[in-house]
């Protein structure tokens, strides 16, 4: 390793708002949640279908396809992975899960994000709303999606102008072998 790699160099936040920060670490820069806040993504599955959820996101300027997913510790610090991951997919996709499973950290930008998300999977999912997010917050539309026509409805999606977050590459991989 080269001596001239920076991995000591102290951390100076450049830029603080409620949820992001922009570090600097000596010619490093990148952006991270403030306060140790991390992300649950939720691989679910109903009656063999793949539970998708699809909202606008400002910083891709539209819509997005996406996992259903949530911060953990944003609104209850006490919060864990597994508690979040039940809210979030009631809240999100009207779905109760009877198991949730952690399946491991990942860091989805390591190049320019320090932020990570734990992959956990539902299964025994009851519908028990309808989903949506929170009134008046979020405006989610809930998709059930056969995996085998999975490909097809990411490019159906597509052709409509949505973004397609890359968690969905770990649906998708299989498919395109």
């Amino acid at each position: 390793m080269s001596d001239n790699n920076d991995y000591d160099a102290p951390k100076e936040i450049r830029w603080q708002g409620r949820f992001v920060q922009a570090v600097t670490q000596g010619k490093w820069e990148y952006a991270g949640r403030v306060g140790g806040i991390r992300a649950v993504v939720i691989l679910a599955e109903a009656d063999g279908k793949i539970v998708l959820v699809e909202q606008y996101r400002v910083p891709v300027g539209g819509r997005c396809l996406e996992l259903p997913a949530g911060l953990i510790g944003d609104e209850d610090e006490q919060a864990g992975v597994i508690d979040t991951a039940h809210k979030e997919l009631v809240e999100e996709t009207g779905f109760e899960a009877a198991a949730i499973e952690e399946l491991g950290e990942f860091h989805a930008s390591p190049g320019m994000l320090s932020e990570s998300f734990t992959l956990v999977r539902a299964t025994g999912l009851t519908r028990v709303g309808e989903g949506g997010g929170i009134p008046g917050h979020e405006d989610i539309t809930v998709h059930l999606v056969e995996r085998a026509r999975l490909p097809d409805f990411v490019a159906e999606r597509r052709e409509l102008g949505v973004a397609m977050d890359v968690k969905l590459l770990l649906l998708l991989g299989a498919a395109w072998n």
